[in-house]
């Protein structure tokens, strides 16, 4: 019996350091994400509209804005406020790759939970209050 105790313990010992050296991985992949995204380029609107949606702040995100944002998904009209729910937090930019429009137009590898990783774009449209009228979203060639 007391052997098959210290066994138990062992099995266990080896399984929590399994579980810190994945948490560790996790940790390495995120910072490298981060050290991939060179936002100097980006309108400073968009800058923290873009921040906040990589680190999956939805309130922040939609806070830059109107009300009555339009979102449109490679030209089709989609609800935005679904979008933002569904998709921040589980959907993020994995790196920058351009920068177009002074700055309102990004384009880069995307990584969601339910479809996978592919290019993708978003392009922000400021309207004359400084706020966000429409998004658009897509596949990047």
């Amino acid at each position: 019996m007391k052997n098959l105790f210290h066994l138990l313990m062992m099995l266990l010992m080896f399984s929590a350091c399994a579980q810190k050296k994945d948490e560790h991985k996790m940790t390495l992949n995120e910072q490298q994400i981060k050290n991939n995204m060179d936002t100097t380029q980006l309108n400073e609107t968009v800058k923290r509209a873009f921040e906040a949606w990589q680190n999956g702040d939805a309130e922040s995100f939609t806070s830059f804005f109107t009300a009555d944002a339009k979102l449109y998904d490679d030209g089709n009209p989609r609800d935005f406020k679904k979008f933002v729910k569904e998709a921040c937090g589980h959907e993020k930019f994995m790196s920058i790759d351009k920068v177009e429009n002074n700055g309102r137009d990004i384009y880069g590898p995307f990584h969601t939970e339910s479809w996978g990783d592919f290019k993708t774009y978003f392009k922000f449209h400021l309207n004359n209050e400084g706020k966000f009228d429409k998004l658009e979203i897509g596949q990047a060639d």
